[in-house]
């Protein structure tokens, strides 16, 4: 889980994998362009819409626009430096 400036693991073995990393810091450029709070707004309110068209909490938390830009990217490490201002705007 990524709250600017942390990412919070539930193993610390967890920090030396770049993919989990990476998805993680994804979150963190997300929180950044929304001001930090506006992300956690935006994502609630996310949640909250989309929860009516999925059967579970799960389901509709991996169809959030921040999670399917974190989850799609999260391989290649390289995205953070090619990625543009707002991208998670395309996965809505």
């Amino acid at each position: 889980m990524a709250i600017w400036p942390f990412i919070v693991l539930r193993e610390r073995s967890l920090s030396k994998d770049k993919v989990v990393m990476n998805h993680e810091k994804i979150h963190l450029k997300q929180q950044l362009e929304l001001f930090i709070i506006g992300f956690f707004i935006c994502y609630g309110i996310e949640f909250v819409i989309k929860r009516f068209s999925y059967k579970s909490n799960m389901e509709t938390y991996r169809n959030l626009s921040f999670e399917r830009e974190a989850y799609q990217n999260e391989t290649d490490l390289l995205y953070l430096k090619k990625r543009k201002y707002l991208s998670f705007i395309n996965y809505l």
